[in-house]
């Protein structure tokens, strides 16, 4: 005892004296500060320029503290501070960067020295300010970098002495063709900084070289780098051999440091050689293994896929026997982590190698008598089979129910628990089928309900749960009330996880067709509202989730009244989460099920809580509520009049509300009512509501007036141009200034209005404001969102048809002159719209007159323009083809390949469009100029000439395609030969009972007769 006292005393007085060093302002020991003379720059070299100020801060290695002395500070105790931690480990990639920043702007922002300075400014003219007397500088650097103080006080400082392992400045060159190299993968391709000269090294040097400069150039590369190099690695991958490739793959892919991205591209260079090594990757599987099998629990989806893709193609190459070889260790390995993944990778070799191939391996490792971790992993491997393949488990099903069906009774409680969950998985994966499989397992199943408890009865519910419901509706009843004893019990438990999965059971009992209402509603609904049915439940989503769903069955089986009627006092909660849920259930259960068994008094109290739920939401889920008001009115039809006025109330009082949130919420609400208030006769508070919208267009937030936009919309749908207020002529002006609001939402809403407007109720504005607003729509050909851009088109075209296509045509054409490649289509579709609409014969001089322009992209306009337009008109174009076939003659025969690939897409669309019109001298002129282009190499050239040759195939019949094909069939150069071919097998596909006709005549000999008169017979 005397020994701790004298250590405490000691203590206390240390830290007495720190105390007072630091009141009477000294500073903490520091390992080293010095003054730097170049801090302060300045020109000349006297000496006294620094009189009055102390150069150096001594603190040698004797001022530390010593052993018998209170370490403090973070370097002498034994639990480091944090800013000791990082020090310790190696730096990750970010912190690298960082020091290298850092490293960077102090470089960029250092001090001038005095010859600099003297270099910048003239020698005369300037004179060099000594320093007041009276200036004292800051001594206590420390206290501006740290301003939180720490509970040990500010820590001691120390120059770092310079690690020249790291380099924080730019990188070495590695040469042309190479990639920069990160920090972090100095350890892995250090070596190609070594400048030996490549003669020098061995072959296998050689061999290693080459591997790690293409494995740097997929890892860090440019895409085109990256492309060259993974060919590289597959074409060359048996001449590199497994050794040196899976040597140099696997340590990168076990680096700490590594990216998602890196981790993509280097998982696919092992796909990619797998397929080349083929039974080479042998040795290194278990290897191999060890960096994929963490995929497989990864929580990206896609890293999942991958690494399932991996070992599936790494089974096929090795062979099944390899795999068990490599796998069989890690089945009972004492780490749970490692036979979680091990058993998903043999879920992954069954799917790829079939289930049969490793039935007799899970037989015997499910018996295992040595250790409970192999029966586990067994069974579990059973489990991801069933997970993995779904349905196509049902043929091996009883094999697989057999195999495990021991597990039930076994001695240790994670084995039952996982057998269970197992035969859960296998009649989730058969349903509907496959009852008579689990014939063995259910007095099992039936004796462990009434027998455990907790985890283990989970587990068994669980299997139950998705057993009941492949029985017969017999059989289904009767299991169902003898479980739901059992159930009933277990409403009560406290644990979570019983919790979802009593919920889960109960819902699929429910929904087997042997259960009856009545006793779902005397039974089950007493203890399942008393129960489930409190706040608690919406606190959790997993659980909210279920409860809603399970609530939502068991109403589909009792009807709308016995659910609904149970909870709608709650709407009236003071919880929020608990209303939401609420809320959430009624808009699900009507929407199944309708509101025709709603009384009176139910259906007061009903909108009475919607109400009231609506007025009262503060969080930012707002769309549960807003659906519930809007399924719940829509349901109860023209029995909401009497409460509409009401309704509206709240809705023009929230419109005025200063939250952003408040008011959109309003204005959605309006356009889900809008067509009961029509069904209830309600016009009158329709146009109201239209004028108090109408007030609102100069809303600020853009979500909220996107809002206000649908909710005009909606009205106007329902009340007609006519009866609508404000009236049409004064509201299309208010939206023309609108148009140029770039918010998504706003676009969306306001060229759906208009063009609502443009169609029903043209005649009400002046043509001056249609131009106006055509003006404004060719900013919205911009939009991003492929909804917007067809919503405009659609308009110009009702446009077009309200004031003539003179105006909007020129308006349109003007526009192909644009650079935009996206905003010139949507013209042309939009020129193609107009002249749907307003007749061909009044926008196609104008089309063609355009065509002379010598410009690229408004020839190529004008013909995409014909190609819609052909397109839409169909059979009108037998009226057109005679005046533009000199126009797409021109066109075929041009030097700009893109000339030609419009050209042939037009002329696909009008031979479809003209097929058995009597169009077909046009068509074979053009034909003509058709098949020259057969032999392009651009994909998108060839692909529209193909096209065009299907549509003359359906236009002009097989056998005169066919005559074009024969002088190419059997030329003596392949490569003719192959497009031919490529034209006659999609000749024969298309049209193969057509070319009988085409069929040789072939002369009889003695013994057959070929000719086949009926075939020649037509009419």
């Amino acid at each position: 005892m005397d020994g701790i006292d004298a250590e405490l005393a000691r203590a206390q007085d240390e830290r007495r004296k720190l105390e007072e060093a630091l009141a009477a302002g000294a500073l903490m020991a520091v390992s080293s500060v010095t003054f730097d003379k170049d801090l302060y720059g300045g020109g000349g070299s006297g000496s006294d320029r620094f009189a009055g100020y102390d150069t150096s801060i001594p603190a040698s290695e004797d001022d530390a503290p010593e052993d018998d002395q209170t370490p403090f500070g973070a370097e002498n105790l034994a639990t480091p501070t944090p800013g000791h931690l990082a020090a310790r480990g190696p730096m990750t990639p970010e912190q690298y960067q960082l020091l290298r920043w850092e490293r960077d702007i102090e470089e960029r922002n250092r001090p001038l020295t005095d010859e600099e300075l003297d270099s910048m400014f003239p020698q005369e003219g300037y004179k060099i300010l000594e320093p007041p007397a009276s200036y004292q500088p800051i001594r206590t650097p420390a206290r501006k970098l740290l301003a939180t103080p720490t509970p040990l006080g500010t820590p001691m400082y120390a120059i770092p002495e310079e690690n020249r392992g790291q380099h924080f400045d730019v990188p070495k060159d590695l040469g042309p063709g190479l990639p920069l190299m990160k920090p972090e993968d100095y350890q892995y391709f250090g070596t190609l900084l070594n400048e030996d000269e490549e003669e020098q090294l061995t072959p296998e040097e050689q061999k290693e070289r080459k591997i790690m400069k293409l494995l740097l150039k997929v890892k860090n590369g440019t895409p085109p780098q990256r492309k060259t190099a993974l060919r590289q690695l597959t074409d060359k991958a048996r001449e590199f051999g497994a050794g040196p490739l899976f040597n140099k793959i696997l340590p990168l892919l076990m680096q700490p440091t590594l990216e998602d991205q890196e981790r993509h591209l280097l998982v696919k260079v092992i796909d990619r050689v797998l397929y080349k090594l083929d039974e080479l990757v042998r040795p290194f599987v278990h290897k191999i293994l060890v960096v994929i099998e963490p995929l497989l629990i990864d929580e990206d989806y896609y890293a999942r896929v991958e690494g399932r893709e991996i070992i599936s193609n790494l089974s096929k190459a090795a062979g099944l026997a390899t795999m068990i070889a490599a796998m069989r260790p890690d089945i009972d390995n004492i780490d749970e982590y490692v036979r979680n993944t091990t058993a998903r990778a043999f879920s992954v070799v069954a799917s790829a190698l079939g289930i049969p191939a490793l039935l007799p391996f899970l037989k015997a490792v499910c018996q295992s008598k040595k250790s409970w971790q192999a029966r586990h992993t067994g069974i579990k491997i059973v489990q991801q089979i069933a997970i993995l393949m779904g349905c196509a488990v049902l043929p091996h099903l009883k094999n697989l129910v057999e195999i495990i069906e021991h597990g039930l009774s076994d001695e240790n409680q994670k084995v039952r628990t996982i057998t269970a969950l197992s035969l859960a998985a296998l009649a989730e994966a058969a349903a509907p089928y496959g009852i008579e499989s689990f014939d063995s397992v259910l007095k099992p199943l039936w004796k462990g309900i009434r027998s455990h408890r907790g985890k283990v009865l989970a587990a068994f519910l669980k299997a139950i749960g998705f057993i009941i419901p492949l029985m017969d509706a017999l059989y289904a009843s009767y299991y169902t009330k003898e479980v739901m004893q059992v159930l009933i019990r277990e409403f009560q438990s406290p644990d979570e996880e019983m919790k979802k999965i009593v919920l889960k059971v109960v819902k699929q009992c429910v929904s087997t067709e042997g259960v009856e209402a009545d006793y779902i509603r005397s039974d089950i609904l007493p203890d399942f509202f008393k129960h489930f049915w409190v706040r608690r439940m919406a606190l959790d989503r997993r659980n909210y989730k279920q409860l809603v769903e399970t609530t939502v069955e068991m109403a589909n089986k009792v009807g709308v009244t016995g659910i609904v009627g149970k909870i709608v006092e709650d709407l009236k909660d003071e919880s929020e989460p608990y209303r939401r849920m609420v809320m959430e259930t009624i808009e699900k259960v009507v929407a199944n099920l309708g509101a025709s068994d709603i009384d009176p008094r139910l259906e007061e109290l009903l909108i009475d809580g919607i109400l009231y739920a609506f007025q009262e939401q503060t969080s930012d889920d707002a769309n549960v509520m807003l659906n519930g008001f809007g399924a719940v009115v829509n349901a109860l039809g023209q029995r909401v009049k009497p409460y509409l006025p009401q309704i509206c109330g709240t809705i023009k009082w929230r419109l005025n509300n200063k939250s952003a949130k408040v008011r959109q919420q309003a204005a959605d609400l309006i356009s889900r009512i809008a067509i009961v208030m029509k069904q209830c006769q309600e016009e009158q508070l329709m146009g109201h509501l239209g004028v108090v919208l109408y007030e609102y267009l100069g809303e600020e937030y853009p979500e909220v007036l996107g809002s206000i936009l649908g909710a005009l919309k909606a009205i106007v749908n329902v009340i007609g141009m006519t009866k609508m207020t404000p009236p049409i002529k004064d509201l299309l002006p208010r939206l023309t200034p609108i148009l140029k609001n770039r918010h998504e939402k706003v676009q969306e809403n306001c060229i759906d209005l208009v063009g609502r407007i443009a169609d029903r109720g043209a005649e009400f504005v002046p043509a001056r404001e249609w131009m106006r607003i055509c003006f404004e729509l060719l900013e919205m050909l911009k939009a991003h969102k492929k909804g917007i851009r067809r919503a405009t088109v659609n308009t110009f075209g009702y446009i077009a048809k309200a004031i003539g296509p003179q105006d909007v045509l020129a308006t349109l054409l003007n526009n192909l002159k644009v650079q935009e490649r996206q905003n010139r289509v949507c013209t042309t579709v939009a020129i193609a719209i107009v002249a749907e609409t307003c007749s061909p014969f009044t926008v196609l001089p104008a089309l063609m007159n355009e065509y002379r322009v010598p410009e690229l992209n408004v020839q190529n306009g004008v013909l995409k323009s014909l190609s819609f337009l052909f397109e839409y008109i169909g059979e009108m174009g037998k009226d057109y083809i005679y005046a533009v076939t000199p126009l797409l003659e021109d066109a075929l025969m041009d030097r700009d390949l893109v000339h030609r690939q419009t050209a042939a897409s037009a002329v696909k669309h009008m031979a479809l469009g003209v097929a058995g019109l009597g169009c077909e001298d046009a068509l074979v002129h053009l034909l003509n100029y058709i098949w020259p282009n057969i032999f392009e190499t651009s994909p998108h050239v060839i692909n529209a000439v193909m096209e065009a040759i299907e549509g003359m195939r359906v236009a002009l019949g097989a056998a005169v395609v066919l005559n074009y094909c024969l002088q190419g069939l059997f030329h003596p150069a392949r490569k003719v030969r192959e497009v031919y071919w490529k034209i006659y097998n999609s000749l024969y596909i298309g049209a193969q009972d057509a070319l009988v006709a085409s069929y040789p005549a072939l002369g009889d000999d003695g013994d057959n007769i070929f000719s086949r008169p009926e075939l020649a017979m037509f009419v």
